[in-house]
């Protein structure tokens, strides 16, 4: 961790001001809610219920993360590592500043990209920023750019901005997995369904209602709430019982997240995402309403879920 000087330390306490002040109308939002069920059912967005993974890294933030941080002698390199932390690991999910951290760090540690001696951009700016803020978003950083005028920023502000053009042009007629309506068809009026995710509130939104699925949740909650254990807590705390709670996603963050809040996790398997969907709608429903979900049925799912998105690295 670095140190910080006073000048920091000011800057560091305007910003958590600024952050706190951002979310409070998110947050009392979903404080707000009044339950109209028994039952709530969290559900992650991309990856999990648009098959928008693959391409969104793979064409959108891998490019330019070799673009932005000047990784082109070592592009065969950065591309592997990126892929593997976002989508083929248990970082899978993570929040993007948290992700190119870890991914430039792999990278500097693989002696193909050390005997090429390629400069890797450094992260300790990043991570002490990213150890007192939250959420982080990229107006968060370039909030802080702002007040610092810290170089070490800079790359990373240009890739965030990259990414978000990109996804703008690219991330066209995504399609849901096959299963999900028949799923939401299936809590629809039984559960009060919310979306939980990293991505920006505006884009959960739009892709719902582009896919007129947005009619089967009551909100969608997004990067700016802050952590997703944080918006799992703020709908959920004191109004619904846990073993009444289900988190449907594709990331180990969401397993953290809802049992952080004491609920169930259902796993949308990565590469065997319809299977997933196809056990929730016509099993893991049903066990979730009638109370048997809990136990030998979940422990199993969680297991193949975890089997298949290793800690480490194969190049390790």
């Amino acid at each position: 961790m670095l140190g910080r000087s006073r000048g920091q330390k000011v800057a560091a306490l305007e910003n958590a001001r600024y952050m706190e002040s951002a979310q409070t109308d998110y947050r009392e939002t979903l404080r707000s809610f009044e339950p109209q069920s028994e039952f709530f059912i969290g559900i992650d967005s991309d990856g999990c219920v648009f098959d928008s993974m693959e391409v969104k890294h793979k064409e959108c933030f891998c490019p330019m993360y070799i673009k932005a941080l000047s990784l082109q002698p070592v592009s065969k390199f950065a591309r592997e590592v990126w892929e593997f932390v976002n989508l083929y690991s248990q970082s899978r999910g993570s929040n993007r500043f948290i992700a190119i951290t870890r991914a430039l760090k792999l990278l500097a540690e693989r002696p193909e990209v050390q005997r090429r001696g390629c400069k890797i951009p450094l992260t300790e700016a990043l991570e002490e920023w990213i150890s007192r803020t939250n959420p982080l978003t990229p107006k968060a950083l370039e909030e802080e750019y702002k007040k610092t005028h810290n170089p070490e920023f800079e790359p990373f502000i240009v890739w965030s901005v990259e990414v978000n053009r990109a996804v703008k042009e690219i991330m066209r007629g995504v399609p849901l997995f096959p299963y999900v309506r028949e799923s939401l068809d299936a809590v629809n009026g039984r559960a009060d369904t919310f979306i939980v995710s990293q991505t920006p509130t505006e884009a959960l939104e739009r892709e719902w209602k582009e896919n007129d699925i947005y009619r089967y949740v009551r909100y969608a909650a997004g990067q700016e709430v802050g952590k997703k254990s944080e918006q799992i807590r703020c709908i959920t705390e004191g109004k619904y019982r846990p073993e009444r709670m289900l988190m449907v996603g594709d990331s180990p963050g969401d397993l953290k997240a809802v049992k952080a809040n004491q609920g169930l996790f259902f796993p949308v398997i990565p590469g065997r995402e319809e299977e997933s969907w196809e056990e929730l709608a016509q099993e893991g429903l049903k066990r979730f309403f009638d109370g048997t979900y809990q136990g030998e049925y979940e422990d199993e799912l969680i297991r193949q879920f975890s089997e298949c998105l290793p800690e480490n690295p194969p190049w390790s």
